[in-house]
């Protein structure tokens, strides 16, 4: 029912910096839905696994991987129904497809991802 997209990815040269967002649909009868939910940011590299890559949850911690700690920093609007992820200080190994996640009344969804490309 939740509908999920991911924009903002691209090509950026190392140092460079990058924010995505992750657009929400359906949530009507899902209000608030990035706030009043656990939602998250995975990427995938690749040849590598899906990984974690930041967390935000509804009393408003946030948490994240301990390689992009510093750089990136998880948000989110809950007016728009929209989640952001800022890339600050982009490196090569970033390189991956990125997609938001959220749970909502014990079911998850996802968005189909955007391609982030770093460059050396």
């Amino acid at each position: 029912q939740v509908q999920l997209v991911e924009s903002g990815g691209g090509l950026v040269q190392a140092g460079g910096s990058l924010r995505l967002s992750c657009g929400a649909s359906g949530t009507a009868s899902s209000p608030n839905v990035f706030t009043a939910n656990t939602a998250k940011w995975y990427r995938q590299a690749p040849g590598k696994q899906r990984e974690w890559v930041a967390l935000m949850t509804p009393h408003g911690p946030t948490n994240y991987r301990e390689s992009v700690k510093g750089r990136f920093t998880i948000s989110a609007d809950s007016t728009s129904n929209t989640m952001y992820l800022q890339m600050n200080n982009l490196k090569p190994e970033d390189t991956a497809i990125y997609y938001c996640n959220v749970e909502v009344n014990m079911k998850t969804y996802w968005g189909p991802g955007t391609q982030v490309s770093v460059s050396s």
